[in-house]
């Protein structure tokens, strides 16, 4: 059975994460409003997905 013959130190340890970064999410241009949306998701601003509404957008109160 393998076994380690000593302790790891914790820098040996930390340097397994040490490269670790979180990505930006990747945004596209909504073809409908022109606004930055993520990819292959309903556009927040006008409710447009695949070029058909998907969300109806409510009419704003004056």
């Amino acid at each position: 059975m393998a076994v380690p013959k000593g302790k790891q130190s914790k820098s040996r340890t930390s340097k397994r994460f040490a490269n670790y970064k979180a990505a930006a999410p990747t945004l596209v241009e909504c073809p409908h409003c022109h606004e930055l949306k993520a990819a292959h998701r309903v556009c927040k601003n006008c409710g447009y997905y695949d070029g058909k509404e998907v969300v109806a957008q409510k009419q704003a109160q004056d």
